[in-house]
């Protein structure tokens, strides 16, 4: 798959986080945990980006048998997906944005995505990737009033994201621009995991 492709909107999924909260130890990857279906969080997440658009998944590159490890759970769906492997992902999660937006920077624009967050409705994604479609700079979901993820941003905001450093999310950027709101009936746009008690049993 030729994510380098111009033109098209692009997914990037956000793996690199070392999920200290979900294990302070650091032995349990967090992403590779089953959900009630059998299928890990990454898989699931980078399955339901996929399906709507082509993806990058951006993890860490930490070792060569961890990022094996990480590759063998994946599963993409309609549009496929890459695996990267950031170099400096422990600068911080703007470190592993720009790396994905680097990879794919002829894109016309990018729905972000965040791999612990595998609730995410295909739907909602389709609607993010819709309003890219019809002209909005920003794309942000919204259930119950309140604002989620995946950010979806259009490529006149590369110079921008790409500008981002250490833990500074690209959410800085919805304070100073026009954001196109997508309401959306998808409470997984706001339902995270970070302990063990956040993922849900059959």
């Amino acid at each position: 798959m030729d994510l380098a492709a111009s033109g098209q909107i692009v997914g990037i999924l956000l793996a690199a986080g070392r999920g200290r909260r979900f294990d302070s130890s650091g032995k349990q990857s967090k992403l590779l945990q089953l959900l009630p279906g059998g299928e890990s969080i990454l898989a699931t997440a980078a399955k339901n980006l996929s399906t709507v658009l082509p993806s990058a998944v951006v993890c860490r590159a930490d070792t060569a048998a961890a990022a094996a490890h990480m590759a063998a759970h994946l599963q993409y769906g309609k549009y496929g997906g890459t695996l990267l492997h950031c170099p400096n992902a422990d600068d911080g999660m703007a470190a592993t944005l720009v790396y994905g937006l680097q990879q794919t920077a002829t894109a016309a624009g990018w729905v972000i995505a965040l791999a612990d967050m595998p609730f995410v409705q295909v739907a909602t994604i389709l609607a993010l990737k819709t309003a890219l479609e019809q002209g909005a700079d920003i794309a942000v979901p919204v259930c119950n009033q309140r604002r989620g993820n995946p950010v979806a941003f259009s490529h006149r905001h590369l110079s921008r994201l790409l500008a981002l450093r250490g833990d500074q999310g690209a959410r800085a950027l919805l304070q100073h621009f026009p954001v196109a709101e997508v309401v959306v009936d998808d409470r997984g746009v706001l339902q995270d995991i970070d302990t063990v008690a956040d993922i849900p049993h059959s």
